[in-house]
């Protein structure tokens, strides 16, 4: 109580509002999930696309709450007669094994997330192009057994890299102003200032039932010390965007990668990179959140 009249004091009433409902926290196996809030009030947070592409949030690892089931999509092509074994939109641990032997053969350069997306469909009719297969997009065994014999088993590390994922391209409304540009899809946070990147770091999100809300928003507040009123956990480094979402730094994810998931909240794992971030970041600055 004494944090939120001191908070209340400084961010006002508005502020106070939005402190009841920060619940952004690592999210646990066999955990009941938290229902997320409802978009801030005049913001136009963007649908999900019907297809999300190979960062979706939460999907990297079994360990993170369950996501879309793991079926061939039903718009997947493919070649008459020919049973795609892996295809657009689905999400599978031998998917995770794909992508890193694709980028054994450098035809993939995004960390393996185990969801079947966009990059990983170009990835495959690229290399089907290449071998004298059909470029559906889709794995069926021809492709799979080809991919297999030019590649090696993938080691831990190259399944679950350690390293910092690839910047995706900004989104057009990350291109002017000061904005925290954050893709969904390559799983990257941006800092940019009048369409130049001046830094970047790794991001992990909600899951399916707990998600990141997706659209533009603006930083209401922050608080470089800060614990979640709903899951007690520590939120150190928070800016809020949207409600009790926040841009913060995640021990959890800093210790265990992927294989979590947060409440919605933008969760960053390299802390000094963040405290600088914090710094520079201010009141009123861009929030985008896209596929």
């Amino acid at each position: 109580m004494h944090r939120q009249r001191v908070m209340i004091r400084t961010f006002g009433l508005a502020a106070a509002v939005a402190l009841a409902a920060t619940g952004c926290g690592p999210q646990k196996s066999g955990a009941a999930p938290a229902a997320p809030s409802s978009p801030v009030a005049g913001s136009s947070p963007a649908a999900s696309p019907s297809t999300p592409d190979d960062g979706k949030a939460g999907a990297s690892s079994p360990a993170a709450s369950p996501s879309q089931p793991s079926s061939p999509s039903a718009s997947a092509p493919s070649s008459p007669g020919v049973k795609p074994i892996m295809a657009n939109g689905d999400e599978s641990e031998q998917i995770r094994e794909l992508q890193a032997r694709l980028r054994q053969l450098k035809l993939l350069s995004t960390a393996p997330t185990g969801f079947y997306g966009s990059k990983t469909t170009a990835a495959v009719k690229t290399f089907q192009s290449q071998h004298g297969l059909g470029a559906t997009g889709s794995v069926d065994e021809a492709t799979w057994q080809k991919i297999q014999g030019l590649s090696k088993k993938p080691t831990d590390d190259e399944l679950r890299p350690p390293t910092t994922n690839e910047v995706d391209a900004p989104d057009p409304r990350c291109m002017q102003g000061r904005v925290m540009c954050i893709s969904k899809e390559s799983r990257t946070l941006a800092w940019m200032i009048d369409g130049k990147v001046v830094s970047t770091m790794d991001v992990r999100f909600g899951s399916e039932n707990t998600p990141t809300r997706e659209g533009e928003f603006q930083v209401g507040w922050k608080a470089k010390e800060w614990t979640s009123t709903i899951y007690h956990t520590s939120m150190p480094y928070s800016m809020f965007f949207s409600e009790g979402q926040a841009v913060h730094y995640s021990s959890d994810f800093a210790a265990r990668g992927y294989a979590g998931a947060s409440h919605g909240c933008v969760n960053v794992r390299d802390k000094a990179k963040l405290s600088a971030l914090f710094d520079q970041v201010k009141v009123g600055d861009k929030v985008v959140v896209y596929w």
